[in-house]
This record gives structure tokens, sequence and C-alpha cells, in this order.
């Protein structure tokens, strides 16, 4: 009998720990991309986040992307590029770069999620995007001034790039230090994939040590 209990109790112990230091598997859990890009971020790990306004699925995960925010790791910056997979998502990358132009993301971003699949807002011309923005507080000028400027437009050219570059065919996906790409999918869930993200921040800086 004592023995019994000693195994359960060790078992219960051993348990927990195993499932702290799980290891990711490249090639399910996340792959590694055939070119490894140039990132954005210096010293800090790239955490690139490729999404698409429309995207139900870009949307559920918006929330945990907010949360992991919170307590992002000290050596790693969350960089979001809006997704090209074709003409139609133009659009809708134009909003981003317009409210990143003009410093409203933080005030914007989130909302704008709201709009298209809380309140089904349409947004088919930046008219109407300009119109919700000052409801937000924004000036609708220049939102309707910044849409089809130069820097938008270099902005849109550099998201369609490293779209192709990152192999990306579906999002949301992540691109962790211009190295590895993983998702919702390959990593089962969206709890998952923020430990995913965080087991591939820590080993694409153990690259950088090695």
């Amino acid at each position: 009998m004592k023995n019994l209990l000693l195994a359960l109790s060790l078992s219960l112990f051993i348990g927990p720990v195993s499932a702290q230091t799980q290891e990711y598997i490249e090639g399910g859990h996340y792959e590694l991309l055939s070119e490894v890009q140039p990132v954005q971020t210096g010293d800090k790990i790239e955490v690139v986040e490729m999404f698409w306004y429309r995207c139900p699925h870009c949307y559920r995960l918006e929330p945990y992307i907010i949360k992991w925010l919170e307590n992002i790791p000290d050596n790693a910056e969350y960089v979001p590029i809006p997704a090209m997979l074709n003409q139609s998502w133009e659009f809708q990358a134009r909003v981003y770069f317009t409210f990143e132009a003009l410093g409203l993301v933080d005030q914007l971003h989130g909302k704008f999620f709201d709009a298209i699949h809380k309140d089904r807002k349409p947004f088919n011309t930046v008219e109407q995007v300009a119109e919700w923005a000052a409801a937000q507080g924004a000036d609708p000028g220049a939102i309707v001034d910044t849409f089809n400027s130069f820097a938008v437009n270099n902005k849109l050219n550099f998201a369609n790039v490293m779209g192709r570059k990152y192999g990306i065919s579906g999002v949301p996906a992540i691109i962790v230090d211009g190295k590895y790409r993983t998702s919702v999918s390959m990593a089962g869930s969206h709890d998952e994939l923020i430990n995913v993200i965080n087991f591939l921040i820590n080993k694409a800086a153990e690259d950088r040590q090695g």
C-alpha cells in the first residue's frame, strides 16, 4: 500500500514538470523558413504577426496577443504586418498603415477589428473609414490624406514582399526572428500558440548567442 501511494505521489509530481519542460517540434509546431529574413528590431527578437482585418481567425487571436503583450519577454518586440495574399486585401492593409503613419494604432487598431466583426461595418471606401475614425476622436482629413500617401505605398510594398519571403499562405501567421513560422493550427490552440511563440523566442535568442 505504501509503495502504491508513493508511486501515485511521484506521478502527480512528475506530470506537471514534464508539461513545463515540453519541447516543441520543428515540422509540427513550427517550421523553419527556407531563407532567414532580416529583422526590424535590432537586438530584440522580432515577433511578426501577419494578419488581415477581415479574417475571423485573426480577430479571435487578438485577445490572446493583447494578453501576451502585457508580459512580453524583455528581449522580444511585437511587429504586426497586414498580409496581402490577394489584391482585395490591399484596402485593409492601407487602413492599418494609415493608422500607423498617424500614430493611431493604439487608439484605433482594436476598435477597427471590433467594427468589422462585431458591428459588421463594410468599410469599402476611405471616406467610410475616415467617418468612423472621426467618431473615435481622430482627424478624418488626415485619414483621407494619408491613405494613398507615398509612405503608405512604401509600407504596402514592404508587406507584400515580406509576405512572399515568409512563405505565408494563410493568416494569422507568426514569424519569429525572421527564421521560424508558426500558427494556431500548427500549435494546436490559441494558448499553445502563445507557448510556442515564447519557446521560439528563447530558441532564437540561443541561436543568436551560438
